[in-house]
C-alpha cells in the first residue's frame, strides 16, 4: 500500500529542510540575507593576520557585512552596477579571487618537501660564505680615471675625499662607504677583488665591472653566523613555493594561444 504524507508531515519536512538554510544566514539587511560563508571568509582572513577568534571579532565582521550590504543596495538603486567601468572592476575582482584559489590549490597539490628546503638552505649558505665585509669604493667611467685615483691614494690623499667624484650616487656622499655586506651581494669582479684585500688596503689596480671601474678599500671583515635551518625554514619554504608558482605560471603562459 502506498503511503501519502499528510499535509502536517509535509509541513514538518519543509521546516526541517529549511533549518540548514536559515542556519547559513548570518544577518538579513532590508530583506536581503547575508550568507554565513561570507562572514566565515572575513573571519578567516582576520585570523590569518593574527586576530584571535572571539565574539568581538564576529560581531565586528557582522557589522562590516551590514555596512557593506547597505552601501551595495544604495549603489544598485542608482544602477551603478550596470556601469561599464564598475562591471569591469567587479570582473577583475572575481578573477583575482579565482586566481588566488587556483594558486593556493596548486601549492597544496605540489608541496615543498623538507629535503628541498634543506637543499636550498645549503645552497644559499655556501653562496654567502662565512664572512662579511665593510668596504668603500669609488666608481668611475674610465680606467685612466681609476688609475689616477689610485695614484693619489698612494701619495696619501684620503679615500673619503676622493670618493666625492664617484659615479655611485648611493655612496659618493658617504665617502664611498658601502656598509657591512656579503660578497654575494656584489657583482662577481667586485666581490673577487674585495675578498683578496687585506684590512685597511685598497686595490692597486682598477676593478672592471659592467658599471665601470672601481677602486675598492677594505675597512674590515668579520665572521658571520648564518641562521639555523630551523630558523630559516619558514622563509625558505615560502621562497620555494613562490618560485614553483612562478615557473608554473610561465609554463601556462608559454602554452597559451595568444592572438
Amino acid at each position: 500500500m502506498k503511503i501519502v504524507p499528510s499535509h502536517l508531515a509535509l509541513s514538518l519536512i519543509a521546516a526541517l529542510v529549511a533549518i540548514p538554510a536559515l542556519a547559513q544566514t548570518v544577518v538579513t539587511v532590508n530583506g536581503t540575507a547575508i550568507p554565513q560563508a561570507r562572514a566565515d571568509v572575513m573571519i578567516s582572513e582576520q585570523k590569518a593576520q593574527g586576530a584571535p577568534d572571539s565574539e568581538q571579532l564576529r560581531n565586528a565582521v557582522k557589522e562590516e557585512l551590514v555596512r557593506r550590504e547597505v552601501l551595495a543596495q544604495e549603489a544598485r538603486k542608482k544602477g551603478l552596477e550596470k556601469a561599464g567601468n564598475v562591471q569591469a572592476q567587479v570582473e577583475l575582482a572575481r578573477q583575482a579571487v579565482l586566481i588566488r584559489a587556483y594558486l593556493q590549490d596548486y601549492v597544496k597539490a605540489h608541496p615543498v618537501t623538507d629535503a628541498e628546503v634543506k637543499a636550498e638552505y645549503e645552497k644559499i649558505k655556501a653562496q654567502l660564505g662565512d664572512k662579511e665585509y665593510k668596504a668603500r669604493h669609488i666608481l668611475v667611467e674610465k680606467e685612466e680615471e681609476a688609475k689616477a685615483i689610485i695614484a693619489k691614494l698612494d701619495k696619501g690623499e684620503k679615500f673619503e675625499e676622493l670618493a666625492k667624484q664617484s659615479k655611485d650616487p648611493g655612496s659618493k656622499d658617504k665617502g664611498g662607504d658601502l656598509g657591512w655586506a656579503n660578497p654575494a651581494g656584489f657583482v662577481k669582479p667586485f666581490a673577487d677583488g674585495l675578498v683578496k684585500l687585506e684590512k685597511g688596503k685598497y686595490t692597486s689596480t682598477p676593478i672592471k665591472s659592467d658599471f665601470g671601474y672601481h677602486v675598492i678599500k677594505l675597512e674590515d671583515s668579520r665572521p658571520v653566523k648564518a641562521p639555523s635551518l630551523e630558523e630559516a625554514k619558514g622563509q625558505l619554504k615560502q621562497r620555494l613555493e613562490q618560485m614553483r608558482v612562478e615557473r608554473h605560471i610561465a609554463e601556462l603562459r608559454t602554452k597559451a594561444t595568444v592572438k
